[in-house]
Formats: structure tokens, sequence, C-alpha cells
């Protein structure tokens, strides 16, 4: 009897960690678009969402889904997001290390480090992306297209490309004091 009390608390204790883990997730949705295919019987309807997936602690992932309904797509985007996770590599002063471009389509994205108390300079989707991969000072603009799911991949596209000083230098292999001076 006891045997079987202890194992249901643990059971109990996996999933308040699961429902922990889970809980440092945030969402934002971007974009909810009405879609309809042509069939023989008519338009069938349907939803696609783009739906932002970050823990403000350096990972972010953008997913897209679709559904015959907006609480479906929505939830199909955001297990799609998490499936996509990147991580991203910030400074002290919650910004990136160095300049970055990304491109996703027909969609460009610029940008630059800045400093502290400068806040999050983007629009649209891409200003999405960054808050909620944690960054805190960043100039960043949108070129080209102004499609919110391209616009979010390449912002994600360039988050990736940024390297921290101590892998540069272990590429070069130099002295990371070397980098700095």
């Amino acid at each position: 009897m006891a045997k079987e009390r202890e194992q249901k608390d643990q059971r109990k204790g996996k999933q308040r960690k699961r429902r922990e883990k889970d809980n440092t997730w945030q969402e934002r949705v971007v974009q909810i678009r009405r879609v309809s295919k042509v069939v023989k019987g008519g338009k069938k309807l349907s939803f696609r969402a783009i739906v932002v997936v970050g823990n403000e602690k350096g990972q972010v992932g953008v997913g897209v889904g679709k559904a015959g309904d907006v609480i479906n797509a929505v939830r199909k985007a955001v297990t799609d997001g998490k499936k996509h996770l990147v991580t991203v590599k910030i400074n002290k002063a919650s910004s990136i290390t160095h300049v970055s471009n990304g491109i996703a389509g027909g969609a460009k994205v610029f940008m630059r480090p800045a400093a502290p108390g400068t806040g999050v300079i983007a629009g649209g989707a891409v200003r999405t992306v960054l808050e909620l991969a944690g960054i805190k000072n960043i100039l960043a603009k949108q070129q080209g297209s102004n499609n919110p799911l391209n616009n979010a991949r390449a912002a994600v596209n360039a988050l990736e490309q940024i390297r921290s000083f101590s892998e540069v230098a272990r590429e070069r292999e130099i002295p990371l004091e070397q980098i700095y001076s």
C-alpha cells in the first residue's frame, strides 16, 4: 500500500515538473489567416497560425500550423515552433555580439547590437522573435518582403549565425584576450 502511494506521488511529481517545464515557454501568435481551398463541392475553409515560441533565456522558434479551427491551428503551430528551436548567444548587455543578416524567402533582416538601455528597436514579427529570445537591446531592420512568416524566419536565421567571442577564438586558435584587443 505504501509502495503504491509512493509511486503515485512520484508520478505526480513528474507531472508537476513537466508542467513547470512547459510554463517557462511563452507563445505569441504573430498572424492568423483564413485560407480556402477550392474542391469539387465548393470551398474548404481552414486557418493558418504563425506562432513564435521562446523562453526569454536564449531559445526561440517559429512555427506554423493549419487546422479547421483557430485553437487547433495555434496548438499545431506551438508544437512546430518547439521542434524548430534555435539557441541564441546573448552577451551581458542583453544584446548580440556582432552585426548579423538573415534571409528567408524574399525577406531580409539586418540586426545590429545596441548599448544597454536602447531597447528592442524592430517591427512586426522580428520584434516578437527578439523579445521571446530574451534580447533587450538591439536594432533590427526588415528589408524586402513584409510577409510575417518570412520575416520571423529571417530573424531566426540571423540569430542562428551569431557566434560568441570564445567560439571565434577557439576556431582561430588564438587566446580570447587577443580578440578583445
